[in-house]
This record gives C-alpha cells, structure tokens and sequence, in this order.
C-alpha cells in the first residue's frame, strides 16, 4: 500500500498547493502554475508505477490539477483568461521540448556525466510531449468551453456540475489522444490498454476529488494587488 498511500498524499498536497499559489498570487499565480505543472508532469509521465495491482503512469496528479486551475481561472476571470491560460501552457511545453533538444546537440565534456541521462529522459521526450500538446491543446479548450457552456445552463449555480461535467470529458479526450501519440506501439497492447485505462481513471479521481478545492478557491478568494500599485 505504500504507492498508494503516497499518491493520495501527493494527490491532495498537489491540489492544496493550488489553493495556496490562487490565495497568495492569483491570477498570475494560476498562470505559473499551469506552466509548472505541465512542464513536470511531462517528465513524470515516463515512469510507471504499480497500484491497485495496475501499471499507471505517473505525472496523472500535476496534470489533473492543470485542469483545476483552468476551471478557477473561468470560474473567476472568464473564458478569456482561462483561454490564455491554456495557450501560455502549450507555448511553454514547445519551448522545453524546442531547447531541451538544443542542449542534446551540444557535445559533451569529457568529464560530463549527466548527458546520457538527459538522452534517456529528453531524447524520448518529443514524442511525450507532441502527444502532451495535441492531447493538452484540444482537451483544455473543450474544458473552458464545456465549463462556460454549464455555467450558463444552470445560470450560474451548480458549480460541481461544470466542473465535473467540463473535467471529466477533456480528462478523457485527453487520455485518448496523449496515450495513442505517446505510447501506440511503444508498450505492448495488453500494457498500452492497461495505461490508456489506468490513466483515464486515476484522471476520473482526480476530477472528482477537485470538486471540494474549487469550492474553497470561491471562499479564500486571492490576496491580489490591483494593477498598477506599486510596491
């Protein structure tokens, strides 16, 4: 029970951190958060662990988050933030996978050590994160429409309906189109199909054990300077 008991820990620090970042930096603080998290999760994402008696990918927990913090970011600045939000994300992922391949093509010291590592993590990275971007990019979209779209179906009210119901669809869209790019014929199918379900379920958890932070984001409400105060 080891594994699980620190994923449920890891689960609900990772989303406590996002109710601290919104209590303490708002807005901007979402927005790093965003980045962050997908940055890391696409790391974690390369390795696999056993819980439950399944195989899981890790990185599920950060990047569940994201969506948490694109659904606060609708709930209080609107579809447009949300939507840069989203769009700063996936500018961000480019960059990491666009530099980290530069720093693969410089040549090594002869008492370097660290680049076959580096090799092992980031040379399989490009086909992680062009399956993170697609996957990211139409999952997140669909997520701040969806969100909007509940909202104004129930005028406002329900929020754990538009969050669940804008989550748990992107969640899946998403496990979709990441598991296909990343890891179609990389695992074989019995592992790909176990990842592909897995990963979609630890997603469904997460979506659903969201719901209570994004209540308590509605009650701390950030601790922001108005634009154009100076310190």
């Amino acid at each position: 029970m080891y594994n699980e008991l620190l994923w449920l820990g890891f689960a609900l620090l990772d989303l406590a951190m996002v109710l601290l970042v919104f209590r303490y930096f708002g807005k901007v603080g979402m927005f790093g958060l965003v980045a962050f998290n997908l940055i890391v999760c696409n790391i974690q994402v390369l390795k696999t662990v056993e819980m439950f008696g399944l195989t899981f990918t890790l990185g599920n927990v950060l990047y569940a988050s994201v969506f948490l913090s694109t659904d606060i970011l609708s709930e209080f600045y609107g579809k447009v933030v949300a939507r840069r939000a989203v769009f700063l994300g996936f500018v961000v992922l480019l960059l990491t996978l666009v530099y980290m391949q530069l720093a693969l093509r410089f040549v090594p010291a002869p008492s370097d050590w660290v680049q076959p590592y580096l090799e092992s993590i980031f040379g399989f990275l490009p086909r992680v994160v062009l399956g993170s971007l697609v996957a990211y990019l139409v999952s997140q979209l669909h997520d701040v429409w969806a969100f909007h779209f509940w909202k104004r179906r129930t005028q406002g009210g329900k929020l754990w309906l538009r969050n669940n119901a804008s989550t748990l669809v992107s969640q899946l869209l998403d496990s979709v189109i990441f598991c296909t790019i990343a890891f179609l014929g990389v695992f074989p199918w019995p592992v790909f199909w176990e990842i592909l379900l897995t990963t979609y379920g630890i997603k469904l958890v997460m979506g659903l054990l969201d719901t209570p932070f994004i209540y308590l984001a509605r009650r701390i409400r950030p601790l922001e300077v108005p634009d154009g105060d100076a310190a």
